[in-house]
Protein backbone atom coordinates (compact mmCIF):
# COMPACT_ATOMS: atom_id res chain seq x y z
CA UNK A 1 0.00 0.00 0.00
CA UNK A 2 1.23 3.48 -0.63
CA UNK A 3 -0.25 7.03 0.06
CA UNK A 4 -1.84 8.47 -2.53
CA UNK A 5 -1.60 12.59 -1.93
CA UNK A 6 -3.34 15.26 -4.38
CA UNK A 7 -1.47 18.93 -4.52
CA UNK A 8 -4.19 21.80 -3.48
CA UNK A 9 -4.56 22.07 -7.97
CA UNK A 10 -5.43 18.48 -8.11
CA UNK A 11 -8.00 18.71 -5.36
CA UNK A 12 -9.71 21.85 -7.03
CA UNK A 13 -9.32 20.19 -10.53
CA UNK A 14 -11.25 16.90 -9.24
CA UNK A 15 -13.98 18.85 -7.64
CA UNK A 16 -15.03 20.20 -11.06
CA UNK A 17 -15.59 16.71 -12.46
CA UNK A 18 -18.81 15.33 -13.27
CA UNK A 19 -19.90 12.75 -10.47
CA UNK A 20 -19.69 9.85 -12.40
CA UNK A 21 -15.89 10.82 -13.78
CA UNK A 22 -14.97 12.16 -9.98
CA UNK A 23 -15.97 8.48 -8.77
CA UNK A 24 -14.11 6.75 -11.55
CA UNK A 25 -11.04 8.85 -10.46
CA UNK A 26 -11.32 7.85 -6.60
CA UNK A 27 -11.71 4.22 -8.00
CA UNK A 28 -8.33 4.66 -10.06
CA UNK A 29 -6.98 6.04 -6.93
CA UNK A 30 -7.61 3.18 -4.92
CA UNK A 31 -5.85 1.11 -7.63
CA UNK A 32 -2.74 3.20 -7.20
CA UNK A 33 -2.45 3.17 -3.43
CA UNK A 34 -3.02 -0.48 -3.78
CA UNK A 35 0.18 -1.41 -6.27
CA UNK A 36 1.68 1.94 -5.91
CA UNK A 37 3.95 2.58 -9.19
CA UNK A 38 3.85 -1.05 -9.93
CA UNK A 39 0.30 -0.48 -11.57
CA UNK A 40 0.22 -1.70 -15.09
CA UNK A 41 -1.12 -0.18 -18.43
CA UNK A 42 -4.08 0.43 -19.06
CA UNK A 43 -4.40 1.73 -15.94
CA UNK A 44 -1.43 3.38 -15.94
CA UNK A 45 0.81 5.08 -18.08
CA UNK A 46 4.32 7.18 -18.82
CA UNK A 47 3.51 10.19 -20.43
CA UNK A 48 5.67 11.05 -23.74
CA UNK A 49 8.69 13.18 -22.61
CA UNK A 50 8.14 13.64 -19.81
CA UNK A 51 8.72 12.83 -15.76
CA UNK A 52 5.28 11.98 -15.19
CA UNK A 53 2.41 9.22 -15.03
CA UNK A 54 -1.50 9.37 -16.01
CA UNK A 55 -3.63 7.20 -14.07
CA UNK A 56 -6.21 5.93 -16.68
CA UNK A 57 -9.67 5.73 -14.89
CA UNK A 58 -11.93 2.68 -16.02
CA UNK A 59 -8.89 1.33 -17.80
CA UNK A 60 -8.25 4.16 -20.53
CA UNK A 61 -12.18 4.82 -20.75
CA UNK A 62 -12.34 7.95 -19.09
CA UNK A 63 -12.06 11.52 -20.95
CA UNK A 64 -9.91 12.18 -17.84
CA UNK A 65 -6.53 11.43 -16.32
CA UNK A 66 -4.68 12.30 -13.47
CA UNK A 67 -1.12 13.21 -13.39
CA UNK A 68 1.30 11.86 -10.92
CA UNK A 69 4.93 10.76 -9.93
CA UNK A 70 6.11 8.84 -6.90
CA UNK A 71 8.06 11.50 -4.59
CA UNK A 72 9.87 9.53 -1.51
CA UNK A 73 7.38 7.41 -0.04
CA UNK A 74 4.75 8.74 -1.27
CA UNK A 75 2.61 8.87 -4.95
CA UNK A 76 1.61 12.51 -5.57
CA UNK A 77 -1.20 13.56 -7.93
CA UNK A 78 -0.52 17.22 -9.60
CA UNK A 79 -3.10 17.54 -11.48
CA UNK A 80 -6.45 16.33 -13.44
CA UNK A 81 -6.68 16.94 -17.00
CA UNK A 82 -8.43 16.02 -20.61
CA UNK A 83 -7.44 12.36 -22.06
CA UNK A 84 -5.06 13.39 -25.27
CA UNK A 85 -8.01 11.87 -27.63
CA UNK A 86 -10.16 13.84 -26.14
CA UNK A 87 -8.21 17.81 -26.21
CA UNK A 88 -4.90 17.29 -27.23
CA UNK A 89 -3.85 20.77 -26.67
CA UNK A 90 -5.39 20.15 -22.66
CA UNK A 91 -3.77 17.33 -21.95
CA UNK A 92 -0.86 18.88 -22.93
CA UNK A 93 -1.42 22.10 -20.36
CA UNK A 94 -2.45 19.36 -17.64
CA UNK A 95 0.40 17.62 -17.85
CA UNK A 96 2.62 20.67 -18.18
CA UNK A 97 1.77 22.80 -15.51
CA UNK A 98 1.04 19.17 -13.26
CA UNK A 99 4.90 18.58 -13.89
CA UNK A 100 6.02 22.15 -12.80
CA UNK A 101 3.84 21.42 -9.84
CA UNK A 102 5.12 18.32 -8.71
CA UNK A 103 8.91 19.49 -9.71
CA UNK A 104 8.56 22.73 -7.25
CA UNK A 105 7.13 20.24 -4.58
CA UNK A 106 9.88 17.37 -5.28
CA UNK A 107 12.80 20.25 -4.88
CA UNK A 108 11.44 21.62 -1.90
CA UNK A 109 11.39 18.31 -0.31
CA UNK A 110 14.99 18.06 -1.18
CA UNK A 111 16.04 20.98 0.77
Amino acid sequence: MMDVVLTEEADVELSGLPVREWRAMQSAFEKLEQYGDRLPFPHSSKVMGRNLRELRPRAGNSPWRAFYRRIGEIIVIGGIGPEAQVVSLGFQRSAASSESRLDRLETGRAR
